[in-house]
């Protein structure tokens, strides 16, 4: 990945909540990079920080919370400090959303048609009609949609339907990064696999970078290249998706990978004890060790830092020395 153009450098990016007895940290110094053509994963239980730091980079963190600091450098400009004015120059053309919930992300009263065309009339302009509509239809394809659904409403559309409309308008002006948030947690798991498939055909055959936010481990095994875990506002380990999965590094990733039921052999669901700690007040220490089933004393006192342990594999964990080794 080392070698790839970087699309989205994002560093130190810290988004707070505030409430009147202190700010929740909800994402605490989260930093990574995505390269282009890339799918990243980025997994862990709800409320770990994952959608909000998506959003963040979507600029669409909504009062009362606020970004604090950090950077996220795409295609080298800074989005955190554009203008609102600026954002609006490059939401669907640098960078877009596909929502959890389709239903409610379409407009009710108007057809698919119109909706795509909205985007694509924003920001280049009328067009004529019969290239538009053939371009539209050519968008609608692309996603596995037939041409009638050109001009249906969205109630005339299933689930996973309304859900490749999100899609195709999402890539219809072709931006460099994409966030998919839970693209398939509503939909049953024959469309949940078709669903995936589109996606990483839209990755193939566009080269688009894309930020997969998600809770389903097996799903993420057989769609991303790799997989960010979060766990309390913070990115507790990075790593190619099969290096993941062969061999984790944080413990917390180890008991997200346990969760998934397996069908070759019978085992007992393995549960994590405890819940996560106030996000207004963190303990000292590593974050997770009181939860951690391999907690040493000087976790309760040091601070582990994310940092490559083997070649393109960083974990936050105690259990490592400084030069990457486990003690």
């Amino acid at each position: 990945m080392e070698n790839k153009t970087v699309v989205l450098d994002v560093n130190d990016l810290r988004v707070h909540y505030h409430t009147p007895s202190g700010d929740v940290r909800a994402c605490n110094g989260v930093s990574f990079k995505m390269y282009r053509g890339e799918l990243l994963g980025m997994v862990g239980e709800s409320g770990c920080g994952k959608t909000t730091t998506a959003m963040a980079l979507l600029r669409l963190i909504q009062t009362p919370g606020r970004i604090v600091h950090g950077s996220a450098l795409l295609d080298n400009t800074d989005i955190l400090s554009l203008s609102e004015k600026e954002l609006k120059s490059i939401r669907w053309r640098k960078m877009a959303l596909i929502p959890q919930g389709a239903m409610n992300s379409l407009n009710p009263l108007m057809r698919i048609n119109e909706q795509i065309a909205d985007a694509i009339i924003t920001h280049e302009g009328r067009q004529d009609k019969e290239k538009l509509k053939e371009r539209i239809i050519s968008l609608l394809k692309s996603v596995g949609l037939p041409e009638r659904a050109y001009s249906l409403y969205p109630h005339e559309l299933s689930g996973g339907m309304k859900q490749r409309v999100c899609i195709a308008m999402a890539i219809a002006l072709r931006p460099p990064f994409i966030v998919a948030d839970e693209p398939t947690s509503a939909l049953d798991v024959v469309v949940q696999r078709l669903i995936a498939q589109t996606l990483k055909e839209i990755k193939e055959k566009m080269g688009i970078s894309m930020l997969i936010i998600g809770h389903d481990m097996g799903l993420m095994a057989q769609l991303v290249d790799r997989i960010a875990v979060m766990y309390a506002g913070n990115m507790v380990e990075l790593a190619p998706v099969r290096s993941i999965f062969k061999e984790p590094l944080h413990p917390y990733t180890k008991l997200l990978i346990d969760s998934v039921p397996s069908i070759k052999e019978k085992k007992a669901l393995k549960l994590n004890e405890g819940m996560t700690h106030d996000l207004r007040n963190p303990p000292p220490g590593c974050l997770f060790h009181n939860r951690c089933p391999n907690a040493k004393p000087e976790c309760r006192v040091t601070v582990p830092k994310l940092r490559e342990i083997k070649p393109g594999h960083f974990a936050a964990c105690n259990s490592f020395g400084c030069e990457g080794g486990a003690k």
